[in-house]
């Protein structure tokens, strides 16, 4: 179900980007950067976080981390991952192909400035062994997202 909610999401939103699905997984940074032959700082990865009382979704760079001080203070708190089992719950999308395409409910989404240092980036889309490519500017502007200055430099 949820690489075909990201292929319902694609073809309404950007009919001219088509999702890749591969025979590797993707599931992870370093498998989804040799299975695209792309540097691991181009993987997309989307983390699904709480944030006080707020659940949200960061898309960051793949080598970046989340800096704890710059979340706390851009979003008011601390920030805390989200379990896997809420992960599906919010977005429909299992660990491994998590992304902020054809989501069942509305959720604020934020892209980290990490990305701005590619010009293609390759989220997740929906499963484990899927990726779509986009500019960082497409990322944003498909999913409504706005930029922060979250991770660790």
């Amino acid at each position: 179900m949820s690489r075909e909610s990201v292929q319902a999401f694609f073809e309404a939103n950007a009919p001219d980007i088509e999702p890749v699905v591969l025979t590797d997984s993707t599931a992870t940074v370093a498998e989804a950067a040799q299975a695209l032959g792309v540097e691991e700082g181009q993987i997309a990865k989307t983390l699904a976080l709480k944030v006080g009382d707020e659940r949200i979704l960061v898309v960051m760079a793949g080598t970046g981390r989340l800096d704890n001080r710059k979340t706390k203070d851009t979003f008011g708190n601390r920030p805390r991952m989200l379990p896997a089992d809420e992960v599906l719950e919010l977005t429909s999308h299992p660990v491994g192909g998590v992304c902020p395409f054809g989501l069942p409910q509305p959720i604020r989404v934020f892209c980290d400035i990490s990305l701005r240092a590619f010009d293609e980036v390759w989220p997740a889309a929906g499963d484990r062994n899927s990726s779509v490519c986009l500019t960082p500017e497409q990322l944003v502007e498909l999913v409504g997202a706005e930029w922060v200055d979250v991770s660790q430099h």
